[in-house]
């Protein structure tokens, strides 16, 4: 089965599995993860979450940032609670093969 998903072309390349995560973005912009379900109220495509960051030239996680601004007593449970679910430190865990679309082709 293959998918088109629409990511910014000077967003990192995907790694390979289980490498550490260089915010390429593939993963979340084909599906959404169990955190990410239930932000985007959906099970399929890009989740919602999902942010691209200028200054670091890379797609991140819109929920890690939820909480800045409350107390440590709170906010470190409930980001390590995320980190969990979206599987955070873990490695690139998409099987997903990347291919750029074809530059000849008609109307590109």
């Amino acid at each position: 089965m293959s998918q088109v998903i629409y990511i910014r072309p000077d967003a990192p390349a995907k790694p390979a599995m289980r490498a550490a995560c260089n915010g390429c973005g593939v993963c979340c912009l084909a599906e959404p993860c169990p955190v990410g379900m239930l932000v985007s109220r959906k099970r399929r495509g890009a989740c919602s979450a999902l942010v691209w960051r200028d200054e670091q030239q890379r797609y991140r996680c819109g929920v890690m940032s939820v909480g800045d601004g409350w107390p440590r007593w709170l906010r470190v449970p409930i980001r390590r609670w995320m980190q969990r679910f979206i599987a955070a430190g873990v490695g690139c865990d998409s099987d997903a093969e990347v291919s750029a679309p074809d530059a000849a082709a008609p109307g590109r």
